[in-house]
């Protein structure tokens, strides 16, 4: 999986925003298409209505020549119509004379549409003949049809554009409110890590001038554990910093030497370690150079361990491997649901909410993979462990 972009809210508000936008415009577009299809019915009968008009007009003048023809007996010089063409079937259907281009498939009173043609079916019992039906015909030239799809086309994009940009207005008021919560979250962790910087600079100084020797055994695991709390809450604060300065910091990348990089960083994250029993295997190769700024390198690598150390099982263990296109952190903690995966790197999300953090640090990572062009891959499996490998050519 690729790295995700800057802001894991922003990932998740546009997804949000993405998705109540695609319901809107299914609504709207099953509208139109109601819309459309009652619009095209009219048309129809509208259609229909105006030839039933006037076919019923050209009766008028055509049933008193029939008439004459049928008294007549003479079934030759069958009466023609200059607008129709005509035919008279009886009761079961069967042609008495016809000069239709295609059979009626209804001999029932009124109007329809039959496949191109157009029938108009009148009883002529009305007419003091019995049993017997007279049909007119023409073609269906298709202009109503013409018109239909000309109108459709025009008033439909017009109406889907005016839906489509109050959909848009209305997905953006819809997710206000989540904005409104997210800066409201970002404003406190800016007054947190404003307020946090003298409190962790003054007891990580302290903390350092301590010397262990002059300190009795009690009060070296005292001391230990503090150190342990001081390092946990300076990884936050520098995350903290990171998220909020970020794009204040000037870049400086240089060739930094990886490999001694990560050493030093195992070492910081001893202690942690010793407090949960967790063996670290390494397989680290010498002198793996990359073009990097340093502080960015060490935000990278810091989550990588402290997500590996704070979601591992007590007695556990983490894999390190660095290659010269690769790193990549192993753990045999708590493992990730498949369904979560997509969401680790969004800020703010946790895996596990009994375990502390503000799930900002894989945030951080793929903020810094995208940057940087690398490659993120997670494996993972619940309650088996996880596996983050990032690369980079």
């Amino acid at each position: 999986m690729s790295a995700i972009n800057d802001s894991g809210i922003s990932l998740a508000e546009n997804r949000t925003f993405r998705a109540f936008l695609a319901l809107y415009i299914v609504m709207s577009v099953l509208i139109l298409a109601l819309i459309g299809t009652i619009y095209y019915r009219y048309q129809k009968e509208l259609m229909l209505s105006t030839h039933r008009l006037s076919m019923q007009l050209q009766s008028e003048s055509y049933i008193p020549r029939l008439k004459n023809w049928i008294r007549s007996g003479a079934w030759d010089g069958f009466p023609e119509d200059l607008a129709y063409e005509t035919g008279v079937y009886a009761e079961d259907k069967s042609p008495i004379e016809t000069r239709l281009l295609i059979r009626p498939l209804s001999i029932e009173q009124g109007v329809r549409k039959e496949g191109s043609y157009i029938h108009f079916v009148i009883p002529l019992a009305s007419y003091g003949i019995y049993g017997m039906y007279l049909v007119f015909e023409t073609e269906d030239d298709g202009l109503w049809r013409e018109e239909f799809l000309e109108n459709t086309l025009l008033f439909g994009t017009m109406i889907f554009a005016v839906l489509f940009v109050i959909g848009f207005f209305l997905s953006k008021l819809f997710i206000k409110p989540m904005r409104e919560a997210v800066d409201l979250l970002d404003n406190f962790i800016k007054d947190t890590t404003h307020e946090l910087n003298t409190p962790v600079s003054t007891i990580m100084a302290n903390i350092e001038m301590m010397e262990p020797g002059r300190l009795t055994p009690r009060d070296a695991k005292r001391v230990k554990r503090i150190t342990i709390a001081a390092r946990t809450i300076s990884s936050i604060y520098n995350d903290l910093t990171y998220l909020v300065l970020n794009h204040d910091i000037a870049v400086q990348n240089e060739a930094l030497d990886l490999s001694a990089l990560l050493y030093e960083r195992l070492e910081y994250f001893k202690d942690r370690c010793e407090q949960k029993n967790l063996t670290i295997i390494r397989h680290i190769d010498k002198k793996v150079i990359i073009n990097m700024d340093k502080t960015k390198a060490l935000r990278l690598i810091d989550n990588l361990l402290s997500n590996a150390i704070k979601y591992n099982r007590i007695g556990g263990s983490i894999t390190i491997t660095l290659l010269s296109k690769m790193l990549s952190v192993k753990d045999t903690g708590i493992g990730i649901d498949k369904a979560q995966i997509d969401h680790i790197f969004e800020r703010y999300m946790r895996a596990e909410d009994s375990v502390g953090g503000f799930g900002i640090g894989l945030n951080i990572v793929a903020m810094i993979a995208k940057e940087y062009a690398f490659k993120i891959e997670v494996d993972s499996l619940p309650r088996k462990g996880t596996t983050i490998t990032v690369s980079w050519s």
